[in-house]
């Protein structure tokens, strides 16, 4: 299974490509872009490309200076995905009567550093860092909201969900004159070697399926590996997993089943777990209401045989098919149409973003596989000629220890969440919020509130409001003194 592609997936369904300005109910925004540098730290590369950005003035007061930002900073995806699906942002703003504006990571949706070029070699590629893309936030709002000598800038609050919750908070840390505070969401800063362990996020995720339904779930799952890889050593047994699954494209050798079709299932689990909310959703894939217990539901006894196949089967159809619209189960989707979602974090995976993953079998639901990182180095420089620097994020933004230097982010993570493992859980810095959401699952914080959230989620709503007008406040205070 290649790990690298996990936080990839969340970017995945659903993003539409719109100019001008694109309304959805209250969700209206102008486009807009920005030239940046492909090279924020040369002095000899002029180079700039154009950066896109979203922004609503709707709610913003007459009086600029007053109104505070609110600025997404945007992960591995199209940018109008992101501002669709954190409702939080855009319920608050009213109430802050803040300017809303959504940046688009560089390499992601229309912000291409070489246009139709940005992927075709490493040297292209090279500049798709998070640094880079931190320098081009940075930039954007010292345009947007520049001040000046006797006014000092509006202040602004950084909001991200995943890889956007560890750009927020990075964001904070690399540049706390530019944003007054961080709401950092399922960020798993932590998620790198040396500081967790490989085998947390299968373990969590194991947990989750285990306890959705009957104990059965996890144990179906753990046992459908040996027999999937049984059929798959003959004609045969080929084409029983055809014939049952219903595949777009005949499996028609080992490797179909045990790399490919491997390789969708621990997705298929891990996007599951992710989206797990407590109402029908679309963001990875439509589903119904807490989609790990439907799932479970179909596997709720212990299973042998092709029974054992039957009923994998119907539980993928909660994933797959909920919508009753596919007529075959396609494996080997791109996902974001292009596919540039994919491609862009499994680069970053292989340079900076190098997050150990591993399994054993036992404490989890997953083949046994063991984390080597020179058989990773490897694969990276076979795809694209770089060798992974697994300390990079650790020595340029901290995880281990958050000093009491660093202030003003609220770290959430909800406990239903795989990334939690790699989140920030605990501190003992009074200047960092620490919100946990037993009934949480990825990022459900930064969505749209909803009748069926668990009390925990709006409790964490609530910090959060609090911690921003707090923050507010504290810049408010200081720029009087400016």
């Amino acid at each position: 299974m290649d790990t690298t592609l996990w936080l990839a997936l969340i970017i995945v369904q659903l993003s539409a490509y719109f100019y001008g300005v694109y309304g959805e109910g209250n969700y209206t925004y102008e486009i807009k872009t920005i030239d940046v540098p492909i090279d924020h730290f040369s002095y000899t590369n002029d180079a700039t490309f154009k950066l896109r950005y979203l922004i609503n003035n709707t709610f913003a007061s007459s009086n600029d200076h007053e109104s505070p930002i609110l600025f997404y900073a945007g992960n591995e995806g199209d940018i109008e995905l992101f501002a669709k699906n954190t409702g939080f942002m855009w319920e608050i703003a009213p109430k802050f009567k803040a300017t809303l504006i959504f940046a688009e990571h560089r390499y992601y949706g229309h912000s291409l550093p070489f246009g139709n070029a940005s992927y075709d070699s490493p040297k292209n590629l090279g500049y798709l860092t998070s640094g880079q893309a931190l320098a081009d936030y940075a930039l954007l709002l010292s345009t947007v909201n520049a001040g000046n000598a006797t006014t000092r800038a509006r202040p602004v609050i950084v909001f991200g969900g995943s890889y956007g919750g560890m750009l927020a908070a990075w964001f904070r840390i690399k540049y706390p004159h530019m944003v007054a505070g961080a709401i950092a969401a399922s960020a798993p800063v932590r998620q790198f070697q040396g500081v967790t362990q490989c085998g947390i996020f299968n373990q969590i995720l194991t947990s989750v399926f285990r306890s959705a339904y009957t104990p059965e779930c996890s144990s179906n799952i753990r046992n459908s590996w040996t027999m999937l890889q049984n059929h798959s050593t003959s004609a045969d047994g080929l084409r029983v997993l055809n014939e049952k699954f219903h595949f777009c494209s005949n499996l028609t050798k080992a490797s179909d089943v045990t790399e490919t079709f491997f390789e969708y299932l621990t997705d298929v689990y891990g996007n599951l777990a992710m989206i797990n909310y407590p109402y029908e959703s679309n963001f990875l894939a439509p589903v119904p209401a807490y989609p790990v217990r439907e799932f479970c539901g179909r596997l709720a006894q212990n299973y042998t045989g092709t029974e054992l196949l039957d009923h994998l089967q119907s539980a993928l159809t909660i994933y797959a098919n909920y919508d009753g619209k596919a007529t075959c189960l396609n494996i080997n989707s791109s996902y974001d149409g292009s596919g540039i979602g994919a491609r862009g974090w499994d680069f970053q995976a292989c340079t900076e973003m190098v997050m150990p993953m591993c399994s054993d079998g036992v404490n989890d639901m997953f083949p046994p596989q063991a984390w080597n990182l020179q058989d990773y180095a490897d694969k990276c420089f076979k795809k694209y000629g770089v060798h992974p620097r697994p300390h990079n994020a650790l020595v340029n933004y901290g995880a281990e220890f958050l000093e009491s230097s660093i202030t003003n982010i609220v770290f959430s993570n909800g406990l239903l969440d795989p990334w939690t493992g790699g989140g920030v859980l605990r501190s003992t810095n009074a200047k960092i919020k620490i919100v946990l959401i037993p009934e949480g699952a990825h990022h459900i914080d930064l969505r749209a509130s909803n009748p069926k959230d668990p009390e925990t989620v709006i409790r964490a709503r609530a910090t959060h409001t609090q911690c921003i007008r707090e923050w507010i406040d504290e810049y408010r205070k200081q720029r009087k003194n400016f």
